[in-house]
């Protein structure tokens, strides 16, 4: 059957399905729940559609498509809630966002920043349903065109965003980015099995590290225990600032840079595998490329906030074009889809070739209920903006026991382990000496990301490449070097040379002044024992398991030979040099009236207590005793706060069917939910 010849009366019989008011009403009713959970840091898409794959068995296809559509489009929208206001990234998809919408937030311009962003995400989404409206019949030779080398290129095309975002000392930028690639490679290789810095007595490290809790420990744990220090609201002067108008006029005036990186969302997105991880950073790394003022990046740049929204929710529909056309996932997100769209009606519809072929209505169907879900979805987070940007004027000493319950309960859910809220403190502790070192958090979070798309696509293209070579010299080069990667090679290495000038006047952490030596140089010295000792873990891996070591054996050459030449800069230069920098020695962190390590223990406290008694019983008791002693409340006022935070968390674990942390009490006695 001729697809291009359907598509007109397909298109027509779409719009009939989605314009009934039963199936809008369903539309709105996902808008509103990919809201709520979008809201709260860590969770995400994945977690909002495992709610809905119950509800999902028999239903009508189409009211089941405009649930979680609705669901799927608006929650990298409203994850930029978190993502602005408090420093938290809302989903591995604004991740980049925090970068100068957090800044925004603080000088008082949380609204102008939000109704940017919002904006930005609505533009975007919009693009991406043109796009699959467009390329839904045409795309399959593009999806095909890219294997294992194009994708490993498009993995260092990520990468080379660490020199964008390296800052003032680029070999920091390379380092963290290192250090982030060799975290990444923690546990069992995918490979040949090989354990890397981990042993079968620790189970919970043979799995690595999970997304979720590397992006809230190295942005969200820094920023709260930053922001409570200072006892403050987030934005000093505790005002709101313009309102959504002005976001909407920032838009108006980039919205070439809207448009081209929507366009990079789109192209990222319809790539399986890579999606939100890369695409926000990779958008980021061009709005700082093409700004030629580039000073205040780091500081509330309006542009770091369009720039990685646009692309984040375009993304969604290139990763539609993978999944409906073969049924290959593009993110984890798309693959609970896949399984959900096998249960609904009689469950006759299947992603692939065949729904285009027997279900062409119901494929331009989800196109244009993504792009009416990214509407109503902007719509209403616009509207709420006002609301909820307030939050930055309330006084942090009453946000932050809550930020610190949502963190860890988030944290917990990456792997139902109790470790996984000891792994969150833990790399809390890196982001703190990053970020007060002026070491990039941005180039850490880059390195662990793609450090398994790095070392998969690398070693599998690796093993098909030596094939070919085997069978002549001109089929494997031509393997390797296609027309795709040679254009990717050379953006790629346009990026890094453009970078390495640019990454000066970008101010990874702000404006860090520089104090003594001591303090960097133990700092360096505790990074580069780590690494010693990673080098030496991977090459302890047997030669014939040579796939599991080389990877770690080069990421931990480059980072070492990085820090060896800063150590001797550090020994080198007078204090006060810019590699000296320290948060500490002056600004908010050396003015605050609290100390790093004693906030540190309210947190350290909660897991303690999370140990002995479980999360919620803990929570309690943290709760009342934090408002009551730190943020000095009354006592009614700390009774009803303490409810309220222990009522959400029942409420969302219910929904989510999702359990708490457990302690040594739940190991020796029988008690009732959700205590048990």
């Amino acid at each position: 059957m001729d697809l291009f010849a359907t598509a007109l009366p397909a298109l027509a019989d779409a719009w009939a399905l989605i314009l009934q008011p039963v199936v809008l009403g369903y539309l709105v009713l996902g808008v509103v729940m990919g809201l709520a959970v979008g809201v709260f840091p860590g969770l995400g898409g994945i977690a909002g559609l495992s709610l809905l794959l119950p509800f999902m068995f028999g239903m009508e296809p189409v009211l089941g498509l405009a649930l979680m559509i609705g669901m799927v489009a608006v929650v990298p929208t409203s994850d930029t809630f978190a993502s602005v206001l408090m420093g938290i990234p809302g989903s591995s998809a604004s991740q980049a966002t925090v970068l100068d919408g957090f800044p925004l937030a603080k000088k008082g311009q949380a609204a102008r920043a939000l109704s940017a962003a919002f904006t930005s995400s609505l533009f975007g989404g919009l693009v991406g349903a043109a796009f699959l409206t467009v390329f839904i019949v045409v795309a399959r030779p593009l999806v095909l065109a890219f294997g294992l080398p194009e994708m490993l290129m498009i993995s260092i095309l990520g990468l080379s965003m660490v020199a964008v975002l390296a800052g003032r000392v680029a070999l920091k930028g390379l380092a963290a980015a290192g250090l982030g690639m060799l975290i990444g490679t923690i546990g069992e290789a995918d490979a040949g099995g090989s354990l890397r810095m981990a042993t079968y007595d620790i189970p919970y490290l043979t799995d690595g590290l999970k997304l979720v809790i590397v992006g809230l420990g190295i942005f969200a744990v820094p920023e709260i225990v930053s922001l409570l220090r200072q006892d403050r609201s987030i934005a000093k002067d505790a005002k709101l600032g313009a309102g959504w108008g002005e976001g909407v006029k920032d838009w108006v005036a980039n919205k070439w840079l809207s448009i081209r990186c929507s366009l990079i969302g789109v192209v990222v997105g319809v790539i399986p595998g890579l999606g939100g991880s890369v695409v926000d950073w990779i958008a980021y790394g061009h709005a700082v490329q093409t700004t030629k003022d580039k000073s205040n990046f780091g500081k509330g740049e309006i542009r770091g906030v369009i720039g990685p929204e646009s692309s984040n929710n375009a993304k969604e529909g290139g990763g539609l074009v993978p999944t409906l056309l073969f049924g290959i996932p593009g993110s984890g997100s798309m693959a609970i889809f896949i399984g959900a769209i096998a249960l609904l009606g009689s469950g006759d519809i299947e992603v692939g070739p065949n729904m285009l072929r027997d279900n062409l209505d119901i494929t331009y169907s989800i196109v244009w209920l993504l792009a009416l879900a990214n509407v109503v979805g902007t719509i209403l987070c616009i509207a709420a903006s006002g609301g909820i940007a307030k939050l930055t004027t309330i006084r942090f000493t009453y946000l932050a026991p809550f930020l610190f319950m949502l963190i860890s309960f988030a944290a917990f859910q990456s792997g139902q382990n109790f470790e996984d809220i000891l792994a969150l403190f833990a790399i809390g502790l890196i982001g703190i000496f990053l970020r007060r070192f002026d070491w990039s958090r941005p180039a850490f979070l880059i390195g662990f990301v793609l450090s398994n798309p790095v070392e998969k696509f690398s070693n599998q293209a690796f093993q098909i490449a030596s094939f070919r070579f085997r069978s002549s010299f001109e089929e494997g080069i031509s393997y390797i070097f296609s027309p795709i990667v040679i254009v990717l090679l050379i953006v790629t290495v346009v990026s890094v040379v453009l970078g390495i000038r640019q990454a000066k006047t970008i101010m990874a952490e702000g404006d860090v002044k520089s104090g003594s030596k001591r303090a960097p140089i133990v700092f360096l010295l505790v990074i580069l024992a780590y690494v010693v000792t990673a080098l030496i873990n991977a090459n302890m891996i047997p030669d014939y398991n040579m796939t599991d070591k080389i990877v770690p054996l080069v990421i931990g050459g480059i980072t070492l030979t990085a820090l060896l030449i800063l150590l001797v800069q550090m020994i080198l230069r007078p204090e006060g040099d810019t590699i000296f920098a320290d948060k500490e020695m002056a600004g908010e962190d050396a003015d605050a009236p609290y100390g790093l390590w004693g906030t540190l223990a309210w947190f350290a406290g909660l897991i303690a207590a999370t140990y002995v008694l479980g999360f919620i019983l803990a929570l309690a008791g943290f709760l009342v005793t934090f408002l009551r002693v730190r943020a000095q409340a009354p006592w009614p006022k700390t009774l009803i706060l303490t409810a309220c935070g222990i009522a959400l968390m029942c409420v969302m674990a219910g929904a989510l069917n999702r359990d708490f942390p457990p302690g040594l009490l739940q190991g020796v006695t029988d008690l009732p939910w959700p205590l048990n």
